[in-house]
């Protein structure tokens, strides 16, 4: 169904005041196929979306925005978990929650990340211990151009930390239509994050779990529907041993993750709260004042404002720890994804 409103500031977190020539809802790989293949008759440029939970519009989008909508949770069981087949447009929150209300454990850790099924994939979305790779069984991509389906294993994924093969090969005329995903039912909690460490290990329960991420997420990450934001705008940088050994002797407390290769991740929110940024305004955009890995739309932001804002924080970052974060969300230009580091060069 093609929208008759082409503003996109309900297809997007970020909510900013920018347009599509054209927006078209598809619940079905059929009406995503035939919307994609009337945009490229049309010789015109075409976007997929989810919930827009990772995508800043560097300014109107000149083509189709199609916003994939396939719905459906289907759960199987066997003597040693439960298989779930999953389409694209679910809600990922409402996933989490569905499958804890249905007594299926595994998801809770990664309870209210924003944005749709189908995108988890593509980001390898994690937090609090957990990554999506942890539970993919398959993904099913669509052939726009062919309309032909091919389930992809977890490891034809090629995941990575927030990376995926849906960032290189089928980045462009392919479609996520559906996730597998399988839940053991040999089931371990994941405690070493946060107020997480505070539950007891013999005794903590997915459902307290569910509630203690939640608490953490609410209490430091602004919801979209009240302020406009994309969640995470920087990657945690990995870097070499000899890189954090640097900032380590002038930082001992730094929090950092050693890596089974010999790296080190370090957390990027602490890296520009170093700098002083949180509640560093530009024009309507903002560092969150709880967690400075989010920037905001404070007040009317245009994009601009937010570009602005992120090459500054990142200029900032470089100047005191002699290292460039890499944005995590998704740059949108006119005709399509532009490269978020070159922007902000």
């Amino acid at each position: 169904m093609t929208s008759s409103v082409t503003s996109l500031k309900p297809y997007h977190t970020f909510s900013l005041p920018v347009y599509a020539d054209e927006i078209v809802c598809a619940d079905t790989p059929d009406s995503l196929v035939a919307s994609w293949r009337h945009a490229s008759e049309q010789n015109t440029p075409v976007l997929i979306v989810g919930e827009g939970s990772n995508v800043l519009f560097l300014e109107d989008f000149a083509g189709t925005v199609i916003v994939n909508r396939i719905k459906g949770i289907e759960i199987a069981e066997d003597d040693l978990g439960w298989h779930l087949h999953v389409g694209a447009g679910e809600n990922w929150h409402h996933l989490v929650e569905h499958t804890l209300q249905r007594g299926v454990s595994g998801l809770e850790n990664l309870a209210l990340i924003p944005g749709c099924v189908g995108s988890a994939p593509i980001q390898n979305i994690g937090a609090y211990g957990a990554e999506f790779k942890q539970f993919c069984a398959y993904v099913d991509v669509l052939d726009l151009t062919l309309n032909q389906v091919t389930r992809l294993s977890a490891a034809q994924c090629q995941f990575g930390y927030r990376e995926s093969i849906f960032k290189h090969e089928y980045r462009r005329g392919f479609a996520i239509i559906a996730v597998g995903l399988y839940l053991t039912k040999s089931w371990v909690p994941l405690l070493g994050y946060g107020d997480l460490a505070q539950l007891d290990p013999a005794t903590a329960t997915p459902d307290a779990i569910f509630t203690t991420v939640c608490a953490m997420r609410r209490k430091k990450l602004p919801d979209p529907a009240l302020m406009g934001n994309a969640g995470s705008f920087f990657k945690n940088p990995v870097i070499s041993a000899e890189q954090a050994q640097v900032i380590l002797m002038r930082y001992p407390h730094a929090p950092h993750y050693p890596q089974p290769d010999g790296t080190v991740k370090f957390a990027a929110g602490w890296l520009i709260d170093q700098c002083q940024l949180k509640g560093h305004r530009m024009g309507g955009a903002a560092v969150h004042q709880q967690q400075a890995l989010v920037l905001v739309n404070l007040d009317e932001a245009t994009s601009d404002d937010i570009v602005a804002l992120a090459r500054y924080v990142r200029n900032s970052v470089a100047e005191t720890f002699a290292l460039w974060l890499e944005p995590e969300v998704r740059f949108i230009a006119s005709t399509g994804e532009v490269s978020a580091t070159e922007v902000l060069s």
